[in-house]
């Protein structure tokens, strides 16, 4: 078979991207993701009206809830070597992999993506390798005019040498619309939007194509952005497209509208594959895309948006009226009933009786059960969404025990352990592709600070030969939750409790159980600051007498008439000595 020339590459590729986007419009997915955004954001009408509307949005509070159960602290991400002769180099990869994730804001991207997967039913991330550096000249040297009879030559400086994790919108991720998963999928795409100028001038692309590059698009905020018209060549922005064929196990890039490739294809450039971690909320068999909280609960938060104003229209129409005898009241007396002071006289005109003259207009009252609805939408909600009260912040109506509450609470836990543990898997993906780029890219020596255990920080020196290995990441289960302080303290104290018939058979060394207390249990840094160092063990009595040496009739010579044993140790051998006499 005759190998295609880039140009045939080129339209096979586009036409792929076009399936994929008319998938994604006949199958709906753009229009019910922007109706998951706007849910999250409180724009849940579809249209303006002039009546008055009530909104509670549930689903910011659903989604509020569960991102920061399951991502609102740093990972604890553990390395482990497959080779029991790498077990030093994965000390210093666990030590950098957990340095990068706290300064390489890799934290807050993560969380963005998992607040993606909450609200669209998937997040992408983005893992790759970043090495930008720049020409300098000494200070008061610059010969970038080149009118110095001696040129100076530029310093290179290297402003960033290492990997970066970044969230990618859901809107700009394209994939095969025959894979049902990530894995079967035979290749994926990211949109790009960059401004023309900057492509035009990114000597990484191919001069010709770069050139050739048009504005797709003009910023919403222009000064008249309906028009759409672009009157200098540099203005507006393009979209660039970066194209991964996994079946072929390609790289290239091209712009909409463009003409060829910006960068050919080439042969993948990172050992795993393609960059892109997926998080994956609820799998749908046999469907690509999960599905989100906020999905299942979109018609119930529509029923209680409705509901709750029904119940403000009724309370705004509900007002007492009067029927009263027109000829019974004269214009003092209609002032004096329609006014809403205290203790008005109203005179009645004529003799008929006052049964006859006023009475109330019946009104018409809604069933008490009208009242109830909200609450039974709230409670459906919170069954769909597994979001109890207790998670919410709210307070029980019912009295329970604390084992109940705790019974409860364990239940309610149930749904988010399985999405903290989804998390964790791709935090570990995340950094295991961390690793991998850094055994790929890395130049140089680099320093990163790890944290001893006794919390005192230490700078360690490492390059590409420190981190070679092939080693398995795990992120320690829960490390990403919040800290409850009361029950961490509380898990601490039951540990001494059930350690201490170990304790009196001897078991168990009381310093170290103290100084673990101390440190997970209260957050002390350095326990060994109030440890007190043990004395060193002393022999017993026959022993110790024993060790003496003997003098003539096999006597042990006394401390003081023994000049092996310094003279400090005389009181404490004083009790020998009187046993000895005696």
């Amino acid at each position: 078979m005759a190998r295609k020339s880039n140009s045939e590459r080129l339209a096979v590729y586009r036409k792929k991207l076009d399936t994929s986007k008319r998938w994604r419009k006949e199958e709906g997915y753009d229009q019910i993701w922007k109706r998951m955004s706007d849910l999250y954001r409180g724009r849940h009408y579809e249209y303006y009206s002039d009546s008055d509307r009530l909104l509670v949005n549930i689903c910011f509070s659903t989604v509020n809830v569960i991102v920061p159960s399951v991502s609102v602290n740093y990972p604890k991400i553990t390395v482990n070597a497959t080779k029991p002769e790498q077990a030093a180099e994965a000390i210093i990869a666990e030590a950098v992999v957990n340095y990068w994730w706290r300064h390489q804001n890799i934290k807050e991207e993560l969380k963005a993506a998992v607040k993606d997967m909450v609200i669209f039913g998937h997040g992408w991330v983005k893992v790759g390798y970043r090495y930008v550096e720049e020409e300098i000249y000494p200070e008061g040297e610059d010969d970038s005019d080149g009118n110095s009879e001696h040129p100076v030559t530029p310093q290179t400086v290297v402003l960033e040498d290492a990997p970066f994790a970044e969230r990618v919108s859901c809107y700009d991720m394209f994939v095969d619309p025959d894979a049902t998963s990530i894995k079967d999928m035979r290749w994926i795409a990211q949109r790009v939007r960059r401004p023309l100028s900057e492509v035009r001038s990114d000597k990484r692309y191919n001069k010709a194509a770069r050139e050739s590059v048009s504005a797709m698009a003009v910023s919403r905020y222009a000064d008249d952005p309906s028009v759409r018209k672009i009157r200098d060549k540099d203005e507006g922005y393009a979209e660039i497209w970066e194209f991964y064929d996994i079946k072929g196990r390609t790289m290239s890039v091209f712009a909409e509208g463009g003409d060829g490739f910006l960068v050919k294809p080439m042969p993948m450039p990172y050992s795993f594959g393609h960059p892109f971690v997926m998080l994956r909320d609820y799998d749908v068999p046999d469907q690509f895309y999960p599905l989100g909280e906020l999905e299942a609960i979109e018609p119930l938060q529509k029923e209680l948006n409705e509901t709750r104003t029904q119940m403000m229209n009724h309370r705004k129409r509900f007002a007492r009226k009067w029927l009263y005898k027109e000829s019974a009241f004269d214009q003092l007396g209609r002032t004096a009933l329609e006014s809403d002071e205290d203790n008005v006289m109203v005179p009645v005109v004529g003799d008929d009786a006052l049964g006859n003259v006023i009475a109330p207009m019946p009104a018409v009252i809604n069933p008490p059960d009208f009242y109830n609805q909200s609450n039974v939408i709230t409670a459906d909600i919170d069954r769909v969404s597994g979001v109890s009260e207790f998670m919410r912040g709210g307070v029980s109506e019912i009295r329970r025990t604390a084992t109940e509450s705790a019974l409860l609470q364990d239940a309610a836990n149930a749904r988010t352990a399985d999405k903290l543990a989804t998390v964790e898997r791709a935090m570990a993906e995340v950094g295991r592709r961390l690793l991998k780029l850094a055994q790929q890219f890395m130049t140089g020596e680099q320093v990163a600070r790890i944290t001893s255990k006794n919390g005192d920080p230490v700078w360690i020196k490492y390059d590409r030969d420190y981190l070679a290995g092939d080693f398995d990441f795990e992120v320690v289960g829960g490390s990403t939750q919040p800290v409850n302080e009361s029950f961490r303290r509380q898990t601490a104290l039951q540990i001494v409790d059930a350690m201490s018939p170990f304790a009196a058979a001897g078991v168990v060394d009381m310093g170290k159980l103290a100084a673990y207390v101390l440190q997970f249990g209260f957050g002390v840094k350095s326990p060994e600051q109030f440890m007190q160092s043990a004395p060193p063990p002393q022999p017993p009595a026959g022993q110790a007498a024993l060790s003496m040496p003997m003098g003539a009739g096999g006597v042990p010579i006394p401390p003081a008439q023994n000049p092996t044993v310094p003279q400090q140790a005389e009181a404490g051998m004083a009790g020998f000595e009187g046993s000895l006499e005696a």
